[in-house]
């Protein structure tokens, strides 16, 4: 027997609980009710009105030291924030990716004044695509033809999905295996969202698009005259073969979000 080696064992096994005993001291003075919430409450709000993105409460939690906040505790303090900011013209939205500061709608035109450029226009063809994508979703291009009665542009499944509004999620397990196409959370935060169940009726989904900031719908059929509502024959069945001519309408949209604060 080595005695220096039991010395140097029995001495390592004292030190260990110390330094357990130091990692739970540590999380002990981050608990929640020993933090200074109103410095929390301001790196919270600095940190919305910063971010160009939305942020989840793991993000907004990850500021802070392991275990010194929670779920609920970061709710509360966004929940305070929300109302603090009431009545002016930014507001705390809770949207599909976290919480984020935005522009209130009915301001919307006057902000635009500082950025004349005009929004992009959707064509029709562009709508009822998106429109088929999120109130039947996951579906097929052979679903949305389907429907249609038309042959879906390659190019604008190709331009939503450049635009970050749908995605391919999977395949259909039939001969082929067709890409099945969803929405995706940058379609709900562009549109102010928090989930699929906030959708509007089928009838305003162009008017919630527009209104969004997201982009300016344009409804208006060669050959037709004056232009029809953002539902009105949504999804009626085009005249034509192809959406080819109209899918440029979105292929060069430049994309914008709802105005934030930076």
């Amino acid at each position: 027997m080595n005695p220096d080696h039991d010395m140097q064992e029995n001495e390592e096994q004292l030190e260990a609980p110390a330094v357990v005993d130091e990692a739970q001291q540590a999380e002990a003075d981050f608990a929640p009710e020993a933090l200074d919430l109103a410095l929390v409450k301001q790196v919270v709000e600095t940190a919305l009105l910063t971010s160009p993105e939305p942020l989840s409460l793991n993000e907004l939690k990850r500021m802070f030291p392991r275990g010194a906040t929670n779920n609920e505790l970061m709710r509360k303090l966004l929940q305070e924030i929300a109302d603090e900011w009431q009545g002016r013209g930014v507001e705390l939205a809770s949207v599909a990716s976290g919480w984020r500061f935005c522009a209130k709608p009915e301001l919307q035109r006057y902000l635009d004044r500082l950025n004349p450029q005009k929004p992009p226009k959707y064509s029709r063809a562009v709508m009822e695509t998106l429109a088929i994508i999120a109130y039947r979703q996951p579906v097929t291009r052979g679903d949305i033809e389907d429907i249609r009665g038309v042959v879906v542009s390659t190019n604008i499944i190709k331009a939503l999905e450049a635009r970050g509004w749908i995605d391919a999620v999977g395949h259909r397990e039939v001969p082929g295996r067709p890409a099945l196409y969803a929405t995706t959370r940058q379609f709900l935060d562009d549109l102010n969202l928090r989930s699929l169940e906030e959708l509007p009726a089928l009838d305003d989904l162009g008017t919630l698009v527009e209104s969004s900031g997201a982009a300016q719908v344009e409804l208006n059929m060669p050959g037709q005259g004056g232009s029809i509502s953002a539902g009105e024959g949504l999804l009626d069945n085009d005249d034509g073969d192809s959406d080819d001519d109209e899918a440029g309408v979105l292929a060069g949209a430049t994309p914008s979000v709802p105005p934030q604060l930076h």
